[in-house]
């Protein structure tokens, strides 16, 4: 059986180099734009990034949390 891209360890270490990647750009962009903070918290360099990243794994959490309460069994449809 073929496994998935996704599962292969060299795709997972290249996926793992390019988010680093990704948050670098962002990071060093953040020197370059004027922000215009609402809150005190906004101020802190890097929050946006940290705020979009913990709000990924806040929503992670809540969709496997979601998963096992809607779970069906695999044979639900059978007839």
């Amino acid at each position: 059986m073929k496994q998935n891209w996704f599962y292969r360890k060299s795709s997972i270490k290249k996926l793992y180099i390019s988010a680093l990647i990704i948050l670098g750009v962002v990071l060093f962009v953040e020197y370059f734009i004027i922000l215009h903070p609402h809150f005190s918290i906004e101020k802190i360099f890097g929050f946006h990034a940290v705020f979009g990243f913990l709000s990924c794994i806040v929503l992670i959490i809540f969709a496997k949390l979601l998963g096992f309460l809607v779970k069906r069994k695999d044979d639900y449809y059978d007839m």
